[in-house]
């Protein structure tokens, strides 16, 4: 194939991983070809594969677009420029060459020598310190006028996660979603990593919708944080409307959770929880007082989690906790994750594609639903790391805090 070409190399676990595959597959796909030009396959476990090869397409666009999917899979351009910058035409907008970010880590050639790139989240701009040669990914709403930002595909190297050579049960299940699961198996390997995460200081984060409490699972989710296991909470009004509504009232949306049996005048219970929050200031407040004595918010609280409740359109009140600006929310969201190892997104769409956006690939992340499409939206929005888990909420944080011998 005549016209335009870059040379590019793999190097690492590419075989083993199909990494090398992938990249094959994807310049066939976006109607490139490729010239296998040197191969070198490791012959051991810790002995890696390096491959060099010619990228061409017919027309410079094309080749582009090849190149930028193939950095996703680790390629590196074999010339050694640096990465290129364009200033930023206003505030909050891009340059139009900009490079979109993955959530896999990343490094920037700057002034002959690699540079990481701080703040690892997939789609996003990388902003460069001329003065301190230095690299960040910003979200595109906080990006200024002047604003140095990556153009182009030169000087940028995408390091890709490759399969472990020891497989573990974790990584086995991950991208597999299916109602056929054995849940119990892939539990206990939940609750195994979530003990060494709390081992070695590493953070645990759960996001977390309303069927939690819906379905009866409030204490069981509250023993878990109650135990440790939980360091960061991420929702929006309805589980902590719904909480507060179960532990002062019993109920969750007018049903009795003793006894599954609608209560007259019910309808109304949600709007008095939402009150009774309002009056006393806040969700932290109330459990100063008093008032609130109970549940999934009383231990976030209690055991001072990062709680971070996102708003929306549809909420009732909301609590006065709720941050409602959108941006706002964001970026709270994005500076509780610092730490965070394992995430489990338990019945709640939005808020969990939302959150793994946010998550570098090397976060563990567990989704569960009843729903299939749900579990499966998360990996399609480019959570590919996420293990999928078809199953009620109440079933799983039972079975989990059991895992956790918490019972």
């Amino acid at each position: 194939m005549n016209g335009y070409k870059e040379e590019i190399t793999l190097e690492g676990h590419i075989i083993d991983s199909g990494i090398l595959a992938k990249v094959w597959g994807a310049v066939m796909d976006l109607g490139g070809n490729f010239d296998l030009q040197e191969i070198r396959v490791g012959r051991s476990k810790n002995e890696t594969s390096f491959a060099r090869m010619q990228i061409s397409a017919p027309t410079d666009a094309q080749l582009h677009r090849i190149i930028t999917a193939l950095q996703d899979h680790g390629a590196l351009l074999v010339s050694r420029e640096d990465v290129k910058t364009e200033p930023a035409p206003c505030d909050g907008a891009l340059p139009d060459d900009f490079y979109s970010t993955t959530n896999l880590p990343t490094q920037v050639r700057l002034d002959k020598r690699w540079v990481d790139v701080a703040g690892t989240e997939m789609d996003l701009a990388i902003v460069i310190d001329n003065a301190t040669q230095s690299a960040r990914m910003i979200p595109i709403s906080d990006v200024k006028q002047g604003n140095a930002i990556v153009v182009g595909h030169d000087g940028i190297r995408v390091i890709p996660v490759e399969r472990a050579r020891d497989r573990e049960t974790f990584s086995f299940m991950a991208s597999n979603v299916s109602s056929e699961k054995p849940k119990k198996l892939v539990i206990d390997e939940i609750a195994r990593q979530m003990r060494e995460t709390r081992a070695r200081g590493g953070k645990i984060l759960i996001v977390a919708g309303p069927a939690i409490i819906h379905s009866g699972a409030a204490p069981y989710l509250a023993e878990i944080i109650r135990a440790g296991y939980v360091q960061v909470f991420f929702g929006g009004n309805a589980i902590a409307v719904h909480d507060v509504e179960a532990a002062v009232l019993g109920t969750s949306l007018g049903v009795a959770l003793h006894s599954g049996e609608a209560i007259e005048g019910g309808h109304r219970h949600h709007m008095i929880a939402i009150n009774t929050i309002r009056r006393a200031g806040s969700l932290r407040a109330a459990v100063e007082q008093g008032i609130l004595k109970q549940g999934v918010m009383y231990e976030c609280i209690r055991h001072n989690v990062a709680l971070v409740l996102a708003g929306s359109v549809r909420d009732d009140g909301p609590l006065p906790d709720v941050i409602t600006d959108v941006i706002e929310a964001q970026r709270t969201m994005r500076a509780a994750l610092d730490g965070v190892e394992i995430a489990l997104m338990i019945s709640t769409m939005l808020h969990s594609i939302a959150t793994g956006n946010m998550l570098p690939a090397s976060v563990k992340v567990v989704a569960v639903d009843i729903n299939p499409a749900v579990v499966t939206k998360l990996a399609d929005r480019g959570t590919f790391q996420a293990v999928g888990l078809v199953t009620d909420a109440e079933l799983f944080l039972r079975e989990l805090a059991e895992a956790l011998h918490l019972e």
